[in-house]
């Protein structure tokens, strides 16, 4: 059986040490749901979140091909907390699963220059208009594909407006990049960023994270990055942030 896990105190320690704000969101029943295999007493547990899922404690099949009713999407990314788990991943997903790196950055709440920052936002050419997501914008981002990622994991504005925060670039009232949160923890968010395709390499992806950095700062909320690629942590290290560690991932396409 597989148990949906409210009181997350049980299944805390199967995560501890993992330095994840997703799995934080979890645990602190903010974003996110549990799941293991025993709801007072579990070994095995899984920590689902937007795209993500991470899996903790002995390995356990059952938890690997479990499927929320809620969970509709076709793609996850599956992190395996070690090489058992990524076998059993691989082994029971077959060619659906593409072991992949991460880069995790080091969260370090004191290592930002605000000046520097503020640099970068004043680059930002007069063509273009910056512009925190409201509730216009959040339906905006929402409506397309490219950007629908900066919002999506908030069931509505309402949410989006209690525990989110982001800002957009505009062009001709045309929303062309973004930083959002993907997620909410409690001291902080975990930073995304989209650029709409024609608009890469101009440096607005650098300026929307800047600022928002910035904003997260002014609210004592620190800003995570995990870094989907090496392009992602090239511009991590651009605002200020250090890499840590590379970590593997499992994408699974036909979820």
């Amino acid at each position: 059986m597989i148990y949906e896990i409210t009181e997350t105190k049980n299944v805390a320690s199967l995560f501890d040490k993992w330095d994840e704000t997703l799995i934080w969101s979890c645990l602190q029943k903010i974003m996110g749901k549990i799941y293991a295999n025993h709801l007072t007493c579990p070994t095995s547990a899984m920590a689902i979140i937007g795209d993500f899922i991470f899996f903790a404690g002995k390995p356990f099949a059952q938890l690997v091909t479990y499927k929320p009713d809620w969970c509709t999407q076709d793609f996850i990314i599956m992190i395996p907390q070690n090489e058992e788990w990524k076998k059993m991943i691989t082994q029971l997903y077959g060619n659906k699963a593409k072991i992949v790196s991460r880069y995790a950055t080091k969260k370090e709440p004191d290592i930002f220059n605000q000046n520097h920052l503020k640099t970068i936002v004043a680059s930002l050419s007069n063509e273009y208009i910056l512009h925190k997501i409201d509730e216009p914008f959040y339906h905006m981002c929402k409506s397309e594909k490219w950007s629908a990622d900066l919002v999506s994991q908030f069931r509505d504005y309402k949410e989006y407006c209690k525990l989110g925060l982001g800002i957009i670039i505009l062009k001709d009232h045309t929303i062309v990049s973004g930083a959002s949160s993907y997620s909410r923890y409690q001291e902080g968010i975990e930073i995304e960023i989209d650029t709409k395709k024609e608009y890469r390499h101009k440096g607005l992806a650098s300026i929307c994270g800047a600022q928002l950095i910035l904003d997260c700062l002014k609210q004592h909320l620190y800003p995570s990055w995990d870094a989907q690629n090496e392009i992602s942590l090239s511009l991590a290290k651009k605002l200020g942030y250090h890499y840590s560690h590379t970590y593997t991932a499992i994408e699974i396409w036909g979820y």
